[in-house]
């Protein structure tokens, strides 16, 4: 066995425990990017009503927000890192 084949299996397990940190990281700061964001907007001292619009406007402005933010993520980093073997 020579030594490429030895490092693969640690290699490996490195690779699984850096990936399932770093979706920890960009999934715990969207959750909590969210929790802020509801905290804000319903925040009475703005001054804008709890009507039925208002909160569907807030809503949808927090989901489209997310959806931007993490679809130019994966463009910009993920897609890239991919094509060119990076990662």
């Amino acid at each position: 066995m020579d030594s490429t084949e030895s490092q693969h299996p640690q290699q490996s397990q490195t690779r699984a425990a850096l990936t399932l940190a770093a979706l920890g990281i960009v999934y715990g700061d969207i959750g909590t990017s969210v929790l802020y964001a509801a905290t804000e907007v319903f925040n009475p001292a703005h001054g804008i009503p709890l009507d039925t619009g208002p909160i569907i406007g807030r809503l949808s402005a927090i989901f489209w927000s997310l959806m931007v933010l993490v679809s130019l993520q994966s463009v910009t980093l993920v897609i890239p890192a991919a094509s060119t073997g990076g990662g």
